[in-house]
């Protein structure tokens, strides 16, 4: 366990500190969906997380043994806590009893100080409480309590989790650092009289969807309703002791106290959201003032009820938005060149004559590291109700290939230690998808519509065979679990393993077409293909003249 967790800390620097607004997430609840079923999705965005599929095995521990936590952003040594005595399988974000947990970062007041005593990061806490919890409210539980005891070192953070009855939402942030004395002559030290987090946690409504994207959303909440909503003690408290609120316990709002919404919160952030929501719901648009900065006042709710059950693909696409059919579009601005690109290259803002611009920052990115969709089904035994559906790079262009949350190992192409983000393998998932993405990204509007076919292909037949990779193993779950196991690991390794040959085949395909910007295809009979070169699309053309008027008319040439 300990080598492990050093291990997954190590390959995973700077998630949150490298790459600013970053992740997104939705939670969507069983009375929302087709097949009544919990789901939370997740991508992983940073331009230098390496997209890999963790694993850790269930396991037993002598008593007491220690547990190493390392920084999960940077690798840094935070020290050490007791080890439990037995820890559950993980695969990925999802534990076997079909637990999963999912996080963005959206840092918080500059006034809290970040507690450098403390031992436990916001990624620690996941992978723990992912090993040691059965459903949300006990890794609530375990997550708070860890965070109260040996001190919160992230700053603040919304998490996703879900098991297969309930999900929930929960926004938390350090309290900071404040160093007292404690204890006399040769015991005395410094402690922080700050340690800990103060958190709000709510149940999403059943039949309702809720997310979250690097900006707190916990405004209000109920103080009597345990059933509904757990939270610190001292939530408030606190924000009055640092002279944070001063207004009714009733009228205190989580993220308006501890995170108040900026032009940034709204566009980068808050409009990722939005933009889920309105491809499920009508009337958003009444939020457009608000995700674009304009009211700040005008917040959207926590959580909304689409008009329709979604099924999920429908929850696939919503990890696949880039404003489509919205005034934010990304391929209707210059920014899209000639090939309607969905991808900007960083720096998210920049400045030009002393004026700062920005780019749209929307859910599928190029930097996503990993991105998944767990879903979490009561109908059946948890090594198989549990998919974790997971992906590397653009969410746009991967394939979500089908984990089931009881496997006993990963697929070889997607298993850690498969190359990183320096050291290039042919053979890895991660890098067979960059290439894919990255050659796409030549002559985007040509490519896509090749890339998705395939994509869809895959999707739709993991999809339709899941339930009879369900029957059979439920048959033999009973019987044997141990064989159900086994058949569950070839299913989902295989899977993996295919989804990523498939893939280098349709490099190779794509990197032959289209070469060197021509669009070539074979000739039946003749050696040579027949070779179109479109160049660019008139819109493109005429915006060319616009800047440059004469320069590269042929001379003679009429204009029209």
């Amino acid at each position: 366990m300990t080598s492990r967790m050093l291990a997954v800390a190590a390959l995973l620097l700077a998630v949150i500190t490298e790459h600013g607004s970053a992740c997104t997430n939705f939670l969507i609840t069983k009375g929302a969906t087709r097949d009544n079923t919990n789901m939370i999705s997740y991508s992983a965005d940073s331009h230098v997380l390496y997209g890999e599929l963790y694993y850790w095995p269930e396991a037993d521990y002598p008593e007491n043994t220690w547990l190493e936590v390392y920084e999960w952003d940077t690798g840094k040594h935070l020290g050490r806590i007791p080890q439990v005595r037995h820890t559950y399988k993980v695969v990925g974000n999802m534990n076997e009893h079909q637990l999963a947990i999912g996080e963005t970062t959206f840092g918080g007041r500059p006034e809290i100080v970040q507690d450098t005593t403390a031992i436990l990061d916001y990624g620690s806490l996941i992978y723990i409480a992912l090993q040691r919890a059965k459903t949300a409210r006990e890794a609530i539980q375990v997550m708070t309590s860890l965070a109260n005891q040996y001190g919160y070192y992230s700053s603040g953070e919304s998490f996703s989790i879900a098991d297969k009855n309930e999900v929930w939402i929960m926004e938390m942030i350090g309290k900071g650092i404040k160093m007292v004395p404690e204890g006399k002559g040769k015991n005395k030290r410094m402690v922080n009289a700050y340690k800990g987090a103060v958190w709000v946690a709510l149940r999403i409504p059943d039949g309702y969807i809720s997310g979250h994207a690097n900006h707190a959303r916990i405004t209000t909440f109920p103080l009597n309703d345990p059933e509904n909503c757990l939270y610190a003690p001292d939530v408030i408290s606190y924000a009055r002791e640092r002279g944070f609120y001063d207004g009714s316990e009733e009228n205190f709002s989580f993220s308006d106290v501890y995170a108040p919404v900026d032009f940034e919160g709204a566009r980068f952030c808050e409009a990722r959201v939005w933009s889920g929501f309105n491809k499920v719901k009508a009337g958003m648009d009444e939020y457009l003032d608000y995700i674009t900065g304009k009211n700040l006042s005008h917040r959207m709710p926590l959580w909304i009820k689409p008009d329709k059950k979604l099924s999920l693909g429908d929850v696939f696409a919503l990890m696949r938005d880039y404003y489509q059919n919205t005034p934010l579009d990304m391929t209707k601005d210059p920014g899209a060149g000639p090939f309607q690109s969905i991808v900007r290259w960083r720096p998210l803002t920049w400045t030009v004559d002393g004026a700062t611009y920005f780019n749209e920052r929307a859910i599928s990115t190029q930097q996503t590291g990993f991105s998944f969709i767990a879903q979490c089904r009561s109908n059946l035994p948890d090594p198989i109700g549990g998919i974790l559906w997971f992906g590397v790079d653009d969410t746009y262009s991967t394939v979500y290939s089908p984990m089931y949350c009881g496997i006993s190992k990963v697929p070889e192409s997607f298993a850690e230690g498969n190359g990183s983000m320096m050291e290039f393998n042919e053979n890895a998932a991660f890098w067979v998808f960059n290439q894919v993405s990255n050659f796409a990204y030549t002559r985007y509007c040509d490519m896509i519509p090749e890339i998705q076919k395939v994509q869809q292909e895959l999707e739709n037949t993991y999809i339709q065979r899941t339930p009879y990779i369900d029957e059979i193993a439920a048959k033999m779950y009973k019987d044997d679990p141990n064989a159900a196991i086994s058949f569950l690991t070839d299913y989902s390794v295989n899977t993996g393993n295919h989804t990523v040959a498939v893939w280098k085949k349709l490099y190779a395909y794509l990197f032959t077409k289209y070469m060197d910007g021509n669009i070539k295809t074979p000739v039946p009979g003749q050696k040579n293909p027949q070779v179109k070169q479109p160049g660019y699309s008139q819109d493109f053309y005429r915006t060319i003249i616009r800047e440059t008027g004469d320069k590269f008319r042929v001379p003679g040439n009429p204009v029209h």
